[in-house]
């Protein structure tokens, strides 16, 4: 509020509230009876009165009855004695004239109760009703809103003959309240009576002309400032009766001048210098002129807008004195923004209006005293434009930053500033001006938002952000992100943090709005980009090193950068200069480190003083120009981010994208020395970073193509690059950091297809390996060759089920440009270098490319390399073909001697046969390659490798021998002959027999046996496996089948086709050999040869001998099982920690390779196949050795038992041991297999390695998928029981429980159909054993109970797919059936097969298979007798007391998911609450959901509700179930008795608060939904008061009492009822309440029941102001009003019967006032005066004013109460006032008072009440309510509710 600096008459006090103490004065005189009693007319006059008055107490049926009442009283009161100038009963009369006054009454009751008025006022006279006008106008206040045309002359001639002529003194506490009456007169312009009330109120505010008095008695004499401020109070409060205010202010407000005054007054106050009729506007408060605006134009109603719009444009211009100079800068803004919102009316009427206000009048043409016109034309647009930059501008753009500062959780409240920016850039001399203030808060606050709502939420407020974005000017957007960068970059004021925000938001900006408009693309964008990136680079070159902070800004401006660069055209950047790539003056401005600076500089330039103008001429460089510039501030960015690596990826991405879209000349690649400085960066001396190799070769492509597109040539010098990056990349190819191998491979690719043609790279990688020596450089060849396979034969891969490739985690890897070079082009000689190594058979690379080679998936690529190359010699194509009787050593001369190359490839063919697989032979047997024969069409025809061969061999023991040349040619036939006798020797030679090759061959044996050479030796390894075999072998292994497509067969698969075994599967490969047992030392060799660290590259032969050397275990696998089946668990979480831990972290370390993982994976499922066959083999010999003839029954059984051999006893034990071992071991492997499998999908990796951590993790989760798929086929139940102890106690904190469901969901051994009856078997096996076969009963090694099995299951149930439901109904009903046949044992686990019933419903609803009836009608009927055997076979304790929770009888648990749920599960009540609102889906049948909802409501909750620990026993789980149950239609009659007993419960208010209000209120709306009659029972409850029948002593007393009680209780129903009940239910029985009400106000401390209801009846008016509309509450106001007023006035001391009024009542009553000055209904203003200040006055009291409000009275009457003790911290401070209203809503003043007093107030004695609570609420509530009005703040209804409910709830109120 504006202070009034003239008149000191306020106390110094915050500007927002107006506050001052109250002024100590005397007490005003009250109505007063003074009349002459003693007389014996008077007293004759009194008694007629009062005999008049009781025919009012009986009950009025008729209107008849009311005109007879009042014609009794009127004759009455005309036989008062001359001299009697009072009224007898004076207080009852006004009431009960008030209540004829009904507007539900007719105009005959009205007409008769005015002329009563009429008759008492002319007894009265004026002083005397000056005196009492408190007690007769509160009754004729509201008369005009509802009166007849034949009342509303009567009324207004009273009003006029009675009140006009008051004193103005006396009048003034009304005037607000006179204003309020009149003012519906004025709604209808055209009434007969609008005039008339017009010409009333002008008489009534020229009355109030210098009621004033003091200091201002000269400036304000003839001032009617009092009386506008009331017309203002009344508008703001008052929207009903702000029609008949607009009205009146359009008609008798004056103008305020339109310009600002040219002198200034002499005392500095701008009011002084205003014209007297704007200072009674604006005196004392102006801030009220502006909030009577500002609430008329946020008027509902569309012409009460436009009127006050009309308003401002004719009385109150924008440029006026008093706006500009008198009103506060916050109140210009409130009206400023209250205008601006009606622009979200779109209507063109209401913006025309606002425009003229806005842009002011038009101008005047101005002439000299000749009165010539000097300036006959005006530009029009730049006055209004000029007027509104003067005026308006500053406060609409405050306004809405304000706005979009406070914003709110709602996006609407969100998107309402940019509708309103929106619709004001209509005008461009309004949009202009605000558009540049509030662009970036309100994008900032899109931005903020974001971050905190949900996405539907944010794209709501997004889009409507959008519309605005699009409307503004893209010069003016591009100008405001410069400006972000700018001060994010160069201001030295911001934190950190603010300057991250400012690029984050413009980041946000350039993402998620429009900025693809063609002049964005065109300049706007590249211009920017071209700024930011010079201030990168400015940034960068500031420091030497960026620290951390600044590495975040420049990584945000990175990417920022990314989006701009993806989003600009290359015709962009192109323009029309000549294309010779040369570099001009303004190039050259980047190749000066100084210059760069210049760059920014003209870019800001720009924006700054040209307004982004995208004209070419005003542009600061060509597009051409710009390109360039971008092009070489990106490359100097990019080769500084070399030396600093924390840019690099961006860096490298932003160059990359920059290459694609400037072209890049030759030229500009040499005068800035890229290529060089890269090279030279490289060859530095110290090992690259792969992120700096992979960067240059994405960088190095990206240049290739580029300028390959531009000039038609390459980049020069790209040998020395080549041969730099494949040696940077070779140490990436280590098996041991597996990390960047898919990365480097491509690497390598992207290398070759820059350099292809030329054989750069193949070269480099030959030198590479023959300068390596060991096994390293074979291992990196391995890495490479294996990943350039998988690359290439990807979608091969795919289609035959194998890895599937990722993406490279790199960013613009050109992988797709790799794919048309042949693989052969860059790995050919490097192969065949390897291959050289075969023939050392003593080194450590020898070792590993037998190895590599034996397992190797595309073996089949490198015979063909082999075969290419020797079906072009010429010895093999001239030699003939052998045949019968052909010389073998006939002389032929040859063209080319090649025999030595040709002795060189069959050497490696060879050598690889010598050390082959399996897996060899099936390539060689399945794989085809090119032969000699052609087709028809002379192309060359693919030939079976093995077959292609033996050819070759055939054909090179057809070449002769030379003398040049015999000793190869002696060599290649002994290659060739070694060759022969391997494939003959093969398992797939079957074939060959066709051939009949053993024919020529002994022929060639016996012409040439002496020449034979002998053959090499074996390895160590192999020497022992054969001395091995030859102890074992007995027979001969079967000949395998030929699989389909052996050579994309996964080495170690568990594929039957192998002839390796299968779990629990026994085979003929592993017969038992008898007799034999293994060497004590070689399980302790074994465990050590796998444990050893020297041995985890060759792992892969250990594994092999492991398999080979297994059956020798037959005898004692059990006793050797476990030892070693705990090391290779060990051994393998010891090497999946390791490479963990290598793709964790960021730095590479050497590790173990997954290859060593995977080989001790199929070791270990070798051993567990082994140990499993040998125990089903042993159970099978057992229950075979039984007898057949062994007698049946129980004599049978008996004898059988008592003469079984001891043998077989022993053998049972034995069996039941060993398969316990096995069973643990079982256990250890899917502990470990599950935590392989879940490696990938948790836990975080390096991002730098994406492609390679994802091929590495989906192998080893393939691998550990495949061993547990095993496992489950093997041991269903057991294998499920582990994975189920894993989810019920996870092993570590972290750890998802859901990826145990996942996993369960993958495997193919455990689909629904396997795994739902594997459940139901661990759950019989705990719960009814006998009930199962042996074979399905579980072995019970896993630590679960019935109640974890049961929560698995329903939590395995909800993860299945609806289509599921087939495959496993069957099972399901079954097992229901089985349950309900014997539900005893089950009884723990019978509440949760009631949630695993409603979720098999919930399934089968979303699927077609239940469309059945029948199955529907099953599934019901097992609910209910689920339902049934649940309450008949537990305890129904839990209904006694359910607050404390069920205690779970099953076995206890450490902790894990389960732990926290298992009580839930057992917990009855808390499964029916979640069950219930399923029950109409699960039962479907009307009659099954009453019979489920009876058995419910008489086993669970009828006993609750009839316990004697009501309602403590009532949980929230309870109610809610019963909550649920109340919202089932065909449950009504089932729930609705025991709903009535618990709502007529004399302890049902002592429920707790928080239950009454989440649970209580919305059943008892339900219970009056379905019982209309409820409140006409709960009213016909209430009895009148009495005291017929009373008599005195105990009896009476506790009669008394019970009466208070049952009428107490009853009122709390009452208003429980309604509270619980929407708004207006009960409008129908306001008139029967309004009776109740009356009836037992009439109550005394003696009646039955006795006035201590008031407490409740003050709670029920409560109740009905907050749910009753005010329009219905007209019946209560006199009620209200008389009641309200003794009650406040019984705190006075001298009270008359303050006994009426205990504490609770007192309480309730400040209470009620509290909730109604809080809640402000528009009737209750016309009686408001009566209890609170509700004028100016409350806050600018006039000297020696003595108030006439009722709590200003009582405050200063109990003033004497509490003189000298300090009681200012019971009082709320403004502040403390303000802080409750934070959120925009006004709460209730009371409560502050009592939450700062930390006591019970219920408790206190009546005096320290009335000191503590009611002195300082009453002292305080006419300026809190003032403030509250002046906040224009709505009130805060839930708070009012939420307080009311305590109450309620309070058994402590109750007497």
């Amino acid at each position: 509020m504006a202070l009034d600096p003239t008149g000191n008459k306020r106390a110094i006090s915050p500007v927002s509230s107006g506050r001052s103490s109250p002024v100590p004065r005397a007490l005003p005189r009250r109505n007063l009876e003074d009349g002459p009693k003693s007389d014996k007319n008077y007293r004759k006059y009194a008694s007629g009165v009062e005999r008049a008055l009781a025919q009012f107490d009986t009950t009025q049926q008729e209107w008849a009855d009311y005109i007879s009442f009042l014609g009794r009283l009127l004759k009455a009161l005309q036989g008062h004695p001359p001299e009697a100038r009072t009224i007898p009963h004076s207080a009852t009369v006004a009431t009960r004239l008030a209540q004829c006054l009904n507007p539900g009454l007719p105009s005959g009751v009205h007409q008769k109760a005015i002329e009563v008025y009429a008759h008492i006022f002319a007894t009265l006279g004026k002083d005397a009703l000056a005196v009492d006008l408190q007690l007769y106008f509160s009754g004729l206040s509201s008369v005009l809103s509802f009166a007849s045309l034949s009342v509303r002359p009567a009324f207004l001639s009273l009003v006029e003959s009675y009140f006009l002529p008051l004193d103005p003194q006396a009048i003034r506490p009304a005037l607000k309240a006179i204003i309020l009456a009149l003012l519906p007169g004025l709604e209808d312009d055209t009434s007969e009576d609008f005039d008339r009330i017009l010409h009333l109120l002008n008489r009534f505010r020229k009355s109030t002309i210098g009621i004033h008095a003091g200091d201002q008695e000269k400036t304000l004499a003839e001032n009617d400032s009092y009386f506008w401020q009331c017309l203002f109070l009344a508008t703001i409060t008052n929207p009903s009766r702000r029609q008949g205010a607009l009205a009146f202010l359009s008609r008798s407000m004056p103008k305020l001048s339109s310009a600002p005054s040219s002198t200034k007054p002499e005392d500095g106050n701008p009011v002084t210098g205003l014209a007297s009729e704007a200072q009674a506007l604006v005196t004392p408060e102006p801030g009220l002129l502006v909030r009577c605006f500002a609430a008329g134009l946020a008027d509902s109603q569309l012409l009460i807008q436009r009127g006050f719009l009309d308003l401002l444009v004719t009385h109150v211009p924008l440029g006026s004195p008093v706006l500009q100079n008198v009103v506060q800068t916050a109140d210009l803004e409130r009206l400023v923004i209250a205008a601006a919102r009606v622009v979200n009316r779109r209507d063109m009427s209401l913006n025309r209006r606002l425009w003229a206000w806005f842009l002011g009048p038009e101008p005047k043409s101005s002439a000299d005293d000749t009165g010539e016109v000097k300036s006959p034309t005006v530009d029009l647009s730049s006055h209004h434009a000029a007027y509104f930059s003067q005026y308006g501008s500053r406060p609409l753009a405050t306004s809405i930053l304000r706005m979009i500062k406070a914003g709110g959780t709602s996006p609407s409240d969100r998107a309402r500033p940019f509708r309103i920016c929106l619709s004001l850039m209509d005008r461009w001399e309004v949009g202009g001006l605000l558009v540049p203030e509030i662009f970036i808060p309100a994008l900032d606050s899109v931005y903020r938002y974001s971050l905190q709502a949900s996405r539907d939420q944010t794209e709501e407020v997004v889009r409507s952000a959008s519309i605005f974005f699009d409307g503004v000017e893209s010069g003016l957007i591009w100008s405001q992100l410069l400006e972000l960068a700018t001060t994010a970059f160069g201001s030295k004021t911001l934190t950190q943090e603010q300057r991250l925000q400012k690029l984050r938001l413009y980041h946000f900006i350039v993402s998620r709005f429009n900025v693809r408009e063609e002049e964005m693309l065109m300049y706007h964008i590249p211009l920017s980009l071209l700024g930011l990136l010079a201030l990168t680079c400015k940034k960068r070159r500031q420091q030497s090193r960026p620290d951390i902070d600044d590495s975040q800004l420049l990584s945000l401006a990175f990417q920022i950068c990314e989006v701009l660069i993806s989003l600009v055209p290359e015709r962009a950047l192109f323009g029309t200069e000549a294309t010779n790539g040369s570099v001009n003056g303004q190039q050259q401005l980047i190749l000066n480190e100084s210059k760069v600076v210049e760059i920014a500089d003209r870019v800001e330039v720009f924006y700054e003083y040209k307004q982004g103008s995208a004209d070419v001429e005003h542009m600061p460089f060509n597009s051409r120009t710009i390109g360039q510039l971008i092009l070489r501030v990106a490359a100097v960015e990019y080769l500084s981010s070399l030396d600093s690596l924390d840019q690099l990826d961006a860096s490298t991405r932003l160059f990359m994208q920059v290459t694609h879209k400037v072209p890049v000349f030759r030229q500009t690649l040499e005068e800035l020395s890229l290529l060089t400085s890269i090279v030279e960066h490289l060859q530095s001396g110290k090992v690259a970073s792969f992120v700096v190799v992979s960067s240059v070769t994405t960088i190095t492509a990206a240049l290739h193509y580029s300028s390959s597109n531009t000039t038609g040539g390459n980049i020069t010098d790209i040998s020395s690059l080549a041969m730099t990056l494949v040696q940077s990349l070779w140490p990436y190819l280590s098996p041991t950091n597996p990390k960047y191998h898919v990365e480097a491979v491509r690497c390598l690719w992207t290398v070759q297809a820059i350099s292809f043609p030329e054989r750069y790279v193949e070269s480099a990688l030959t030198s590479l390996l023959e300068k390596s020596s060991g096994a390293d450089a074979g291992r990196r060849f391995s890495t490479l060759w294996n990943h350039t396979i998988q690359e290439r034969n990807g979608p091969n891969d795919r289609a035959r089920g194998t890895i599937v490739r990722r993406v490279s985690g790199m960013p613009g890897m050109p992988v797709g440009s790799t794919t048309v070079v042949d693989h052969e082009a860059m790995l050919a000689q490097p192969l065949l270098s390897l291959l050289d190594s075969l023939a050392d058979g003593d080194s450590e690379l020898f070792v590993f490319i037998v190895s590599w080679l034996q397992e190797l998936p595309s073996l089949g690529r490198v015979f063909s390399i082999l075969t290419t190359r020797l079906c072009c010699m010429q010895c093999i194509q001239r030699a003939p073909i052998l045949r019968l009787g052909t010389d073998f050593h006939s002389s032929l001369s040859l063209p080319q001697d090649d025999s030595r190359e040709c002795l060189y490839y069959m050497q490696h063919i060879a050598n690889i046969l010598k050390y082959s697989s399996d897996h060899t032979w099936m390539t060689i047997a399945g794989d085809t390659a090119t032969g000699f024969e052609k087709d028809s069409e002379g192309k060359p025809q693919q030939m079976i490798l093995q077959n292609l061969l033996v050819e070759i061999c055939m054909r090179v023991l057809d070449i002769p021998f030379f003398d040049s040349s015999r000793a190869a040619v002696v060599a290649l036939h002994r290659v060739a002959l070694s060759i022969l006798q391997s494939v003959l020797r093969s398992p797939f030679a079957a074939p060959l027999k066709e051939l009949e090759l053993e024919v020529s061959l002994l022929e060639r044996l016996q012409r040439s046996l002496d020449g034979m050479d002998s053959l090499l030796q074996s390895s160590l390894l192999e020497t022992i496996l054969a001395a091995l075999k030859l102890q074992m072998s007995t027979n001969t292994t079967a000949q395998p089948v030929l699989p389909d497509s052996p050579s994309h067969l996964r080495k170690f698969s568990r594929d039957g086709r192998l002839g390796m075994p299968r779990l629990s599967v026994t085979s003929e490969n592993n017969a038992r050999a008898v007799g034999h047992k293994p060497p004590p030392q070689l399980v302790s060799c074994l465990k050590a040869g796998f444990s050893a660290k020297s041995s985890q590259l060759v792992l892969d032969s250990w594994v092999e001998f492991f398999v080979q050397v297994l059956p020798l275990f037959a005898d004692s696998i059990f006793q050797s099982l476990i030892p070693l089946v705990e090391n290779f668990c060990a051994q393998i979480a010891n090497h999946f920690d390791l490479l963990k831990t290598t793709f964790e972290n960021p730095t590479t370390q050497d590790s173990a390779p997954e290859p060593s993982l995977i080989s001790l994976m199929n070791g270990l499922e070798h051993i567990l196949a082994q140990g499993h066959e040998r125990l089903v083999q042993e159970e099978a010999q057992s229950a075979q050795a039984k007898s057949p003839e062994q007698p049946q029954g129980f004599f049978g059984n008996m004898v059988s038992g008592v003469f079984a051999p001891e043998q077989q006893q022993v053998s049972r034990s034995t069996n039941a041991n060993n398969r316990l071992t096995v069973l643990l071991c079982f256990q250890d492997t899917v502990r470990i297999s599950f935590t392989l499998w879940s490696w990938g999908v948790q836990g975080t990796q390096d991002p730098t390695s994406v492609a390679s951590f994802g091929y590495t993790s989906l192998r080893i989760r393939n691998r550990a998928r495949r061993l547990l798929e095993h496992l489950f086929a093997a041991e269903a139940l057991e294998c499920l029981e582990t994975m189920c102890v894993l989810w019920c106690r996870p092993p570590r904190s972290p750890f998802d429980t859901r990826s145990i469901i996942s996993l369960l969901n993958v495997l193919n051994g455990s689909k629904p159909k396997n795994t739902i009856p594997a459940i139901f078997n661990a759950l019989y096996s705990r719960t009814n054993p006998s009930a199962l076969e042996p074979q399905r009963m579980s072995s019970l090694t896993s630590d679960l109970s019935d109640t974890e099995i049961m929560l698995f299951l329903l939590e395995y149930m909800r993860s299945l797919e609806d289509d599921t439901m087939d495959e496993i109904w069957v099972d399901c009903i079954t097992f229901l059936k089985d349950v309900l046949a014997n539900p005893m044992p089950h009884r723990q686990v019978l509440p949760a097969l009631l949630e695993f019933t409603a979720i098999l419903a919930e399934k089968v609803e979303n699927t077609n298979y239940g469309v059945e009836r029948k199955m529907r009608r099953e599934l019901g009927d097992l609910f209910v007798r689920l339902l049934t055997a649940t309450f008949t076979t537990r305890s129904m304790t839990f209904t006694q007391d359910s607050s404390q929770g069920p205690v779970a009888k099953s076995t206890p648990v450490s902790g894990g998911t389960s732990a926290q749920q298992l009580v839930r599960l057992t917990d009855v009540v808390a499964l029916l609450s979640t069950i219930a609102p399923k029950m109409i889906l699960v039962l479907g049948d009307s009659d099954r959901i009453a019979v489920a909802a009876n058995s419910i409501s008489t086993s669970v909750l009828g006993p609750a509700l009839h316990s004697k620990s009501f309602p403590e026993n009532m949980s929230s789980h309870m109610l809610s179930l019963f909550q649920q149950i109340c919202l089932i239609p065909q449950a009504a009659k089932s729930w609705r008795k025991d709903a009535s007993e618990a709502f007529n419960d004399s302890r049902f208010f002592s429920s707790q608060r928080e239950h009454a209000k989440a649970y209580w209120l919305p059943i008892l709306f339900q219970l009056n939904v379905s019982d209309k009659e409820r409140m006409p029972e709960l009213l016909s409850r209430l009895t009148a008061p009495t005291t017929a029948g009373i008599m005195f002593g105990v009896g009476a007393t506790s009669a008394r009492q019970e009466a208070d009680r049952k009428t107490q209780l009853n009122l709390r129903r009452i208003a429980t009822l309604a509270l619980a009940c929407p708004e207006d239910t009960f409008v129908s029985t306001i008139a029967t309440i309004a009776e109740k009400v009356s009836e037992l106000l009439t109550a005394t401390a003696i009646t039955s029941p006795s006035s201590a209801t008031r407490a409740e009846l003050f709670m029920l008016l409560r109740t009905l102001i907050l749910k009753v509309s005010a329009i219905h509450l007209a019946p209560l106001w006199p009620i209200i009003n008389a009641e309200l007023g003794a009650a406040l006035a019984s705190a006075l001391p001298d009270a008359e019967e303050p006994e009426r009024y205990d504490v609770a009542s007192l309480l309730q009553a400040c209470k009620l006032l509290d909730i109604l000055v809080t809640v402000a209904p528009d009737d209750f203003q016309l009686y408001e005066w009566l209890f609170v200040t509700d004028t100016i006055d409350a806050v600018y009291r006039p000297p020696d004013w003595t108030s006439a409000a009722l709590v200003d009275e009582v405050a200063e009457g109990l003033g004497s109460l509490t003189a000298g003790v300090d009681e200012t911290s019971a009082l709320p401070t403004s502040q403390s006032s303000s802080g409750h209203i934070s959120d925009g809503l006004r709460p209730p003043f009371l409560e502050a008072i009592i939450s700062s007093l930390h006591v019970d107030v219920k408790s206190l004695k009546r005096e320290e009440l009335v000191r503590r609570v009611v002195k300082p609420f009453c002292g305080q509530l006419s300026i809190l309510a003032f403030e509250a009005t002046y906040s224009m703040n709505g009130p805060d209804l839930e708070l009012c509710k939420r307080g009311l409910l305590n109450d309620l709830f309070d058994e402590g109120d109750q007497s």
